[in-house]
């Protein structure tokens, strides 16, 4: 049995989710939002992340963490301040002596829905569908649970989730056959 932590990075709002997966079942345990007030200076949003991240792991005790990298955004004010949450998020799972996996937003969206650019209901939807929950997740907290469950599901691929190297393999590269 695997607890994985899924973590959606944000400034304002970091998305969270817990799953435990056993055999090719997964179970959401707990998720939910960090809200970050944005009156707040920065450095106090990036010490509310780690602490309340660290309570999360601490009550929940996960063996493993997933969380989104960080895609390139057109205003660099807002990616470097993505990448500081990010940094706080992954600190926290660092000490908490986590593995970590990173996943970038494609990957996860290509594992839940089957297509790199779906949308957040789409995602929403799957993750609701997938864990059997009662009503759709919110946005932020539906990402953290579809990270947690690309991070399941990769762990079964050859090459411990190296998907590059399954698709070569196989013989498919693109979309289409060699």
């Amino acid at each position: 049995m695997t607890v994985i932590l899924g973590i959606d990075p944000g400034s304002r709002l970091m998305g969270y989710g817990i799953i435990r997966h056993e055999r090719s079942e997964s179970i959401r345990i707990a998720s939910g939002c960090i809200k970050l007030p944005t009156t707040s200076p920065f450095a106090t949003r990036l010490k509310k992340i780690f602490i309340e991240l660290q309570e999360i792991i601490q009550c929940y005790a996960p063996t493993e963490a997933a969380i989104e990298q960080v895609f390139f955004h057109i205003n660099p004010n807002s990616a470097l301040k993505l990448g500081q949450a990010r940094g706080a998020a992954l600190v926290a799972a660092a000490v908490a002596e986590l593995a970590v996996h990173e996943y970038s937003a494609r990957q996860v969206k290509q594992s839940m829905v089957g297509y790199g650019a779906a949308t957040k209901q789409q995602i929403q939807h799957m993750v609701r569908l997938l864990l059997k929950l009662e009503k759709l997740p919110q946005e932020d907290e539906a990402d953290a649970l579809a990270i947690a469950l690309c991070h399941a599901q990769s762990r079964s691929l050859p090459n411990n989730g190296a998907l590059k190297s399954f698709t070569l393999k196989h013989g498919f590269r693109r979309g289409r056959m060699r």
